[in-house]
C-alpha cells in the first residue's frame, strides 16, 4: 500500500471516530425530542439531563484540538563534530535508502533503533527528523548489522512512516481521552451512590437498626454502555493501524537488505532476538546487583558490561538466535513474528555480500567509553549516580555479602525469640543443650500449608532443609566478615563464593548435614569454622 493509500486510511479511521461521536449525538438528540413530545414532569427532566451529561464527553472527545505528547526520551544528543563517523554511516545510509537524513541522532538505553519526526498539520508537512540509538543494541552487534537496522529505521522515513504518525496517534489519543471520560464519570457515579448507602447505613445503625449492605449495581451503566461502544471502535482502529505497521516493518525490512545486505539483515534481526533479554538479565543481575548495598559499577560499566556477558554466554545465547518467536505478542504487535521476518529475507537470493568482515558497532563511536559513561549520566537517577562507585569483582563480593548478611538476620532473629546469643559459637553451644532448639528455631520461619499441618518425624523433614540453609547462611556472613570466603563474580554463572582453605566446601556439607541429623553433631562444624 502506498504513502497516499496509507495516508487516506488514516484519515478515514480519524473521520470514522467524528462519525461515531455525530450519530451518538444524533441518538441522543432524538431521545431527547422523543421525550419532549411524550413525556412531561419529572421523567422528562431526568432523560434530558441525563442527555446533556452523556453528550458531554463526546464532545470534548471530538474537540481535543491537540495531541497529548509523551515525555521526552532520556539521551544522549551526539553532533556531527562529536560524533562524525557516526552521522557520515547515517547520511551515507539515508542516501541509499532515497531519503532525508535525521537532523538529530540521540543515543538511548534500549536495545532498539527508532525514528521519529515532529511533523505538523497532522502529517501533511515534514519537521525534525530524529534517530533514537541504543548503546546496548550496538554493543551486541558489528558494523554490518548495525547499517542494516539503520537502513530499516531510514526505509521507515523513505515510505513516510513517520510522518503518518501524528494522523495516527491523533485518533488512538482522542478513543483513549473519550473512553477515559466516560469510565470516569462512571467511577464518580458509583463512588458517590457508595457514599450515600453508607452515611444511610451509619443513621440506621445508630438508631440501633440493622444496616442493608452496600449494593451500586448497575450505578454509571449507561456511562459504561458508552464506554463500550468507543472500545468496540478502538478495537478496530487498533487492528487496522497496527496491521498497517506490520507491513511497514516488511517493507523497512527490504531497504536494510539492500544496504547492507540479506545475510547482515538476517542475522541483525537475530541478533535482536538475543539482546533483549541478554539485557534484562543484565541489567537486573549484574549493573543493579549492588543497588541494595549502595553500589554501581565504575562509570560506563552500568551499560557497557553488557559486552562481557554477552562474550561468556556465547553457546547459551546461541539457542535464542536459532529459536525465533512464530507469532507477533498480540494482535496488537506493531511488528510481525520474528521468525516470519527473518524467513522472508533468507528466502531472498543470496546476493554474495555474505560473511563480510566487519567491525564491532561500537567503534563508530569516537569513543565508546565516554558515550556509555555520559548515557548513564543522561539517564540514571541522581540518586543511582550519588552511589558508589567500585570494579565488578569489589561490586559482587560487597553486594553478596551484604544481601547474605542480611538473610542470615532470619535466623539471628529465631535464635535470639528463643532464648540463645545468635553468634555461631554460642547457637552451637546452645544446640549440645538442648537439641530440640533447632526445631524451634525452624519453626519460626514461613512455612507451607503442608508443612505446618506435619507433626514428629514428618515435621522435622520439612524443618531440616530450611534449618541446614539457615545455618550456612548464618557460616557463610561470618566467614566472609572474617576474610575467610570471598564472592567470585562470573559472567558465565551466577556469583560463587570462594573458600580461603582448600577443600573446605567439600566438609561442610557434611557439617551441616550432621547439625540437623536427628542426633545432632556440632563438633564437625566447630572445628570446620571455629577453629
Amino acid at each position: 500500500m502506498g504513502a497516499s493509500l496509507r495516508a487516506l486510511r488514516a484519515l478515514v479511521l480519524l473521520a470514522g471516530f467524528y462519525l461515531l461521536g455525530l450519530v451518538l449525538l444524533a441518538v441522543l438528540a432524538a431521545v431527547d425530542w422523543a421525550t419532549v413530545t411524550w413525556l412531561h414532569g419529572g421523567v422528562a427532566g431526568k432523560i434530558l439531563i441525563v442527555s446533556v451529561v452523556l453528550a458531554v464527553p463526546i464532545v470534548r472527545g471530538m474537540f481535543m484540538l491537540r495531541t497529548p505528547k509523551g515525555e521526552p526520551q532520556p539521551g544522549v544528543p551526539v553532533t556531527e563534530q562529536q560524533e562524525p563517523v557516526l552521522w557520515r554511516t547515517v547520511r551515507e545510509i539515508a542516501a541509499e535508502v532515497g531519503t532525508r537524513a535525521p537532523d538529530e541522532i540521540l543515543l538511548i538505553d534500549e536495545v532498539n533503533a527508532a525514528v521519529g519526526e515532529d511533523a505538523r498539520l497532522l502529517g501533511l508537512l515534514p519537521g525534525t527528523r530524529r534517530l533514537y540509538l541504543g548503546l546496548p543494541l550496538m554493543t551486541g552487534l558489528d558494523e554490518m548489522q548495525l547499517r542494516a537496522v539503520l537502513a530499516h529505521e531510514m526505509g521507515h522515513y523513505a515510505n513516510l512512516d513517520t510522518r503518518l504518525t501524528p494522523l495516527i496517534a491523533r485518533g488512538r489519543a482522542q478513543l483513549i481521552r473519550t473512553i477515559g471520560h466516560f469510565h470516569d464519570r462512571a467511577d464518580t457515579k458509583v463512588a458517590k451512590e457508595r457514599a450515600r448507602q453508607e452515611k444511610a447505613a451509619e443513621k440506621r445503625l445508630a438508631k440501633g437498626k440493622k444496616a442493608k449492605e452496600v449494593d451500586t449495581a448497575g450505578q454509571g451503566a449507561m456511562y459504561r454502555a458508552m464506554a463500550k461502544i468507543y472500545t468496540g471502535y478502538a478495537h478496530f482502529y487498533m487492528r487496522a493501524t497496527l496491521s498497517g505497521s506490520r507491513r511497514q516493518e516488511l517493507a523497512a525490512d527490504l531497504a536494510s537488505v539492500r544496504v547492507a545486505g540479506r545475510d547482515s539483515a538476517a542475522s541483525a534481526l537475530r541478533e535482536l532476538n538475543v539482546l533483549a533479554p541478554a539485557h534484562r538479565f543484565y541489567m537486573d543481575s549484574y549493573a543493579t546487583l549492588g543497588v541494595g548495598a549502595g553500589l554501581l559499577p565504575r562509570p560506563g560499566q552500568v551499560f557497557g558490561g553488557l559486552r562481557h556477558l554477552l562474550d561468556a554466554r556465547t553457546e547459551e545465547l546461541d539457542d535464542l538466535r536459532s529459536e525465533l518467536p512464530q507469532e507477533p505478542t498480540s494482535p496488537y504487535d506493531s511488528h510481525p513474528a520474528l521468525a516470519e521476518r527473518v524467513a522472508r529475507i533468507e528466502a531472498l537470493p543470496d546476493d554474495g555480500r555474505g560473511g563480510q568482515a566487519a567491525r564491532p558497532a561500537l567503534e563508530l563511536l569516537a569513543s565508546p567509553e565516554a558515550a556509555l559513561a555520559a548515557l548513564e549520566q543522561a539517564v540514571l537517577t541522581p540518586e543511582a549516580l550519588a552511589l558508589t562507585r567500585v570494579d565488578w569483582a569489589e561490586l559482587v563480593h560487597e553486594s553478596m555479602t551484604r544481601y547474605v548478611g542480611e538473610g542470615a538476620q532470619d535466623i539471628r532473629e529465631a535464635v535470639v525469640a528463643e532464648g540463645a546469643s545468635p553468634e555461631l559459637a554460642a547457637l552451637l553451644d546452645a544446640v549440645d543443650a538442648d537439641p530440640a532448639l533447632r526445631w524451634r528455631i525452624a519453626d519460626r520461619f514461613p512455612k507451607s500449608e503442608e508443612a505446618a499441618a506435619a507433626t514428629g518425624r514428618a515435621a522435622r523433614e520439612f524443618a531440616r532443609p530450611v534449618l541446614r540453609r539457615a545455618v550456612k547462611q548464618l557460616v557463610t556472613a561470618e566467614l566472609t566478615a572474617r576474610g575467610a570466603a570471598r564472592w567470585q563474580l562470573s559472567w558465565s554463572d551466577s556469583a560463587a563464593l570462594q573458600y580461603a582453605a582448600e577443600g573446605f566446601e567439600d566438609r561442610l556439607e557434611p557439617a551441616l548435614d550432621a547439625l540437623v541429623a536427628d542426633l545432632p553433631d556440632t563438633e564437625p562444624l566447630r572445628k570446620l569454622v571455629l577453629l
